[in-house]
């Protein structure tokens, strides 16, 4: 199977350029992705293109990770409505230097003789003036023709700046400099870049004697209601664990829907074609267990197996009325961390805990968990407030350090539904 049969069955080939899958049948070649850095992480939409990579990759040829250092900077039309709002020059350094942190973590950029190569493209513009960049880039591509592209047609209703327009021909110029520097012959990205990427083949077709550079994207994908991937009722779903958390991040592929697993599997799993139907004809009416599989694989990829297993006793945690002191006492500081983030956390000081506090104070003034001490008080009377699933037995019961899981956290209930963490700073 080489690299286009790969994508066929899994359903990621949207568009090529003729010659293309006879090229990376019979050699091994150079082919890049773009990713522009403004958004301070990489989200799981990115990861489509990320899987793009890995696979090429996995097939011998050698990928080029191109951050936009410089096209982040002007901001790219396609697949937007309105012009993009231009981030600063010191948030981009930061997103882009953050995202390369990601990057490393999903392609092997050294081990492996095809190993990735990373490029900036503001280093191919930082010593280039204006004059330059209208003589010999802007002179190769018509009006005419950067105007049929689609990116550019669905924006003149709406309006389209000259630096939103001058996009393409970054876009292109930046395949012409990997070309000659870098051999890199194969252009990859979503559909919604076709036009972009092919600005960049005519590009080097208009520019070389004998170059010739191809094009291959993947469909945009979106769930089966139509909504955008990558969403989750509370916004965008991260590669960071600051800004979505290794639970969160689970939840949203344990909550997909049936109709969207089949396209997921397929489009996210390092499992082989036949694993994966073995896995479909197997659960075939438990559509969840294929969701759950695939939730586990990505959630260990994306994060950690230790991230995986806190994710477990968060669930446990919020989920199982059964566990008891023994299952808390036994919780790890990154399951700890980890439930720290998906209920109620509250904070009070390292010299507090160790003087001694007062468990009708701990939980009306410190973390405002009940309005009154009378409220509390009549909370313990009806056996409903536990502190690491003990009951509480008294109102003014004294709270220590010797109560913090790993000195840490001290978790509590009012009542079984009530859950809340208490961090010691």
């Amino acid at each position: 199977m080489n690299f286009i049969d790969e994508l066929r069955w899994r359903g990621m080939l949207h568009n090529m350029t003729p010659e293309v899958e006879k090229l990376l049948s019979e050699q091994k070649v150079v082919g890049y992705i773009g990713f522009d850095p403004t958004a301070p992480s990489m989200t799981i939409g990115n990861y489509v293109q990320i899987m793009l990579l890995t696979l090429f990759q996995k097939h011998g040829h050698t990928p080029i990770v191109l951050m936009g250092g410089a096209t982040g900077r002007i901001g790219d039309p396609s697949g937007k409505s309105e012009e993009r709002q231009l981030k600063t020059y010191e948030e981009l350094d930061r997103n882009l230097s953050f995202q390369v942190k990601q990057m490393e973590k999903f392609l092997d950029f050294q081990e492996k003789e095809n190993h990735a190569i990373l490029r900036n493209n503001l280093d191919f513009y930082k010593e280039m003036n204006v004059l330059d960049f209208l003589r010999d880039v802007g002179k190769n591509l018509t009006v005419n023709y950067m105007m049929s592209k689609d990116s550019v047609k669905n924006r003149l209703e709406h309006g389209l700046s000259f630096t939103e327009f001058s996009y393409q021909l970054l876009q292109a110029n930046d395949f012409l400099y990997l070309f000659r520097n870098d051999n890199c012959v194969v252009q990859m990205g979503g559909s919604d870049q076709w036009g972009n990427i092919t600005s960049g083949t005519e590009f080097i077709r208009r520019n070389t004697t004998d170059g010739k550079a191809h094009a291959v994207t993947t469909p945009l994908l979106t769930k089966a209601d139509g909504s955008k991937f990558g969403k989750s009722t509370e916004g965008n779903i991260w590669l960071d664990p600051e800004l979505t958390s290794p639970y969160t991040f689970y939840q949203f592929w344990l909550n997909a829907s049936n109709d969207d697993i089949g396209k997921y599997m397929r489009y996210f799993t390092f499992k082989s074609k036949e694993e994966v139907e073995e896995i479909e004809a197997k659960y075939a009416d438990q559509p969840n267990e294929i969701t759950r599989i695939l939730a586990e694989e990505l959630t260990r990829r994306v994060h950690s197996d230790e991230d995986y297993e806190a994710v477990l006793n968060v669930s446990e945690l919020l989920f199982n009325k059964k566990v008891g002191e023994e299952y808390v006492q036994n919780l790890n500081l990154k399951s700890l961390q980890s439930i720290a983030k998906e209920i109620p956390s509250y904070q009070v000081s390292q010299q507090e805990i160790d003087k001694g506090i007062t468990l009708d104070e701990l939980l009306t003034e410190k973390a405002s968990i009940f309005s009154s001490k009378s409220e509390l008080r009549r909370a313990v009377k009806a056996n409903a407030v536990a502190i690491n699933k003990k009951k509480a037995e008294s109102f003014d019961a004294l709270i220590t350090g010797e109560d913090a899981l790993h000195a840490k956290y001290i978790l509590g209930e009012n009542g079984k539904k009530k859950q809340f963490i208490i961090e010691i700073v």
